[in-house]
């Protein structure tokens, strides 16, 4: 459209004075329209997400060098390829590979036969080659789903891809008089990184949260990535856009870097929601760019305009063959994947009779549902007890002490042997807690605590008996309290018994003296 005639058009549609204004897009000229007219534009939102997940290989994606690069010092994890010295050629790590597949499938994908590796092509301090090796126009995964439960609603998110590159070196950002400078650690550079391009259909920041969180729980449970997003082996690039409910406005699609945890992603996001209605609503023009978030300011800044794929200037990978996947490797690596969480949880529920919510617990982590199992082994009638123990009180001493499972000193078997003991009346629940924390302390087995320390519980009735006596007769009180009607002192007397026999009375046989004792009172 030439100028003369945009110029017209805007003349026609806006009053004078919005005329002269820069008319930049369709949805722009509508936005200003209504905002003249004071009709406010609704709108949903539009989000993206592309994960960025480090694989647990033993070595790097295109070389012998460890992995292992976030404990060891600077520049010590290197090599020619690494370095990207000129003749050093990359070899393909079968491993990443196969993670990578394996994540595809859990995913839902499609794995196409043939892949190949590409050059991506863009100049920055922390890329020695000038470009990365990634994948382009055929990468090892597409066209899959992830299902996931918000507000009570299943909704699955479309997967456009997972392919498969190497990550780039580690820019360390230092300061000295006042003058700031960088250095670069290479040991990162190389190491396999998997991306998980989403398609579009997140539509509100608590929905992004909740897919990042399921993604994460489904590659930790196949055990390809620790996902830990405070180490940098879990990242998170936003795209967002708004669009009007009558289709005529459409914003462009923002880019939102630096996050790192989920509370920041979702955070970024409803920013940057209310940045962009605001600016449509407005008739105020919005770019198609990357923004950073700031934390401690809770805000987006702009960096850069939005890179378009033929800014890298994509093209095969010359150094690298192109994969053909054998379909027979592709079963295997599906028959051996481990059980995805949502399929576990309704097994759960079935198998073990437990509700959606003790499901849910139990299954957020693999650990802890091996633990789980190891603990009920097969079966049904412990399996509710278990859970009570595991989702109580293993949980507590993991929140208090503040560890993870894996760092609690307590066995499966332990926890078996403690159920058993309440089970038996060996002991009361209210001296197995104190029992789990002792076998966490000591390593012991819950019998031999119990034992040394005589925490036997005493369900003799001529041994308590007397405790129960001298009880009601030092509590006149409770006892008048009880004669008129006030049940709820008797859990005041067991109390005072549990105290006198140091939590070793058994409350059944407490509780019963005490009504027999209460009820000879009132007739005497």
């Amino acid at each position: 459209m030439g100028k003369g005639l945009h110029g017209a058009l805007c003349a026609w549609v806006f009053p004078p004075r919005i005329a002269r204004m820069p008319c930049y897009n369709r949805g722009t000229l509508w936005a200003v329209r209504r905002h003249m007219t004071g009709e406010i534009l609704e709108f949903e939102t539009i989000i993206g997400l592309e994960v960025h997940a480090q694989l647990l290989t033993r070595s790097k994606m295109f070389c012998q060098c460890s992995a292992a690069y976030a404990s060891t010092d600077p520049n010590t994890h290197v090599c020619p390829v690494c370095l990207g010295l000129p003749g050093a050629l990359p070899v393909i790590n079968h491993g990443a590979v196969q993670a990578t597949i394996m994540t595809g499938l859990a995913l839902n994908c499609t794995i196409p036969e043939f892949s190949k590796f590409d050059r991506k092509n863009y100049i920055y301090p922390d890329l020695m080659k000038g470009y990365q090796i990634s994948q382009y126009d055929l990468p090892l995964c597409e066209a899959g789903h992830l299902s996931m439960v918000v507000d009570g609603a299943r909704k699955d998110i479309g997967i456009t891809r997972v392919h498969l590159e190497e990550d780039t070196a580690r820019l360390v950002h230092r300061s000295s008089n006042g003058i700031g400078y960088s250095l670069v650690d290479v040991n990162r550079s190389g190491v396999p990184l998997m991306e998980i391009v989403s398609d579009p259909d997140m539509r509100s920041p608590e929905e992004a949260r909740a897919y990042l969180m399921a993604l994460r729980q489904i590659l930790r449970y196949i055990g390809v990535s620790t996902a830990n997003m405070e180490e940098g082996a879990f990242r998170c690039d936003a795209n967002i856009s708004q669009r009007s409910l009558d289709g005529r406005v459409v914003g462009p699609k923002v880019e939102i870097k630096n996050m790192n945890s989920f509370r920041s992603v979702e955070r970024a996001l409803t920013f940057e929601v209310e940045r962009q209605r605001k600016a449509l609503r407005n008739g105020e023009a919005l770019e198609q760019e990357t923004r950073g978030w700031v934390e401690d300011r809770g805000i987006t800044v702009s960096q850069r305009t939005k890179e378009f794929a033929h800014d890298y200037r994509y093209f095969p990978e010359p150094d690298l063959p192109p994969l053909v996947l054998d379909r027979a490797e592709v079963s295997d690596i599906e028959r051996r994947m481990a059980e995805l969480p949502a399929a576990r949880r309704d097994r759960f529920i079935e198998q073990y009779q437990l509700n959606e919510r003790e499901a849910e617990l139990l299954t957020v982590e693999r650990e802890v549902a091996d633990f789980f199992e190891a603990t009920v082994e097969g079966k049904v009638e412990s399996a509710r007890e278990a859970s009570n123990w595991i989702t109580g009180e293993i949980f507590a001493l993991m929140r208090d002490s503040g560890l993870e499972l894996d760092d609690v000193n307590v066995s499966p078997a332990q926890i078996r042997e403690l159920i058993d003991l309440v089970d038996q009346d060996t002991i009361n629940h209210r001296t197995a807690k104190g029992v789990l924390v002792a076998v966490h302390e000591s390593g012991k087995d819950p019998k031999a605590i119990v034992e040394e320390r005589g925490l036997a519980q005493v369900s003799d009735e001529a041994q308590l008996l007397a405790v129960v006596q001298n009880v009601v007769d030092e509590h006149p009180d409770a006892v008048i309290d009880y004669q008129n009607g006030k049940k709820a002192a008797i859990g005041f007397l067991i109390g005072q018994v549990m105290r006198r026999m140091r939590g070793t009375a058994n409350p059944g046989v407490a509780r019963k003296l005490l009504e027999q004792t209460l009820s000879e009172r009132v007739t005497s």
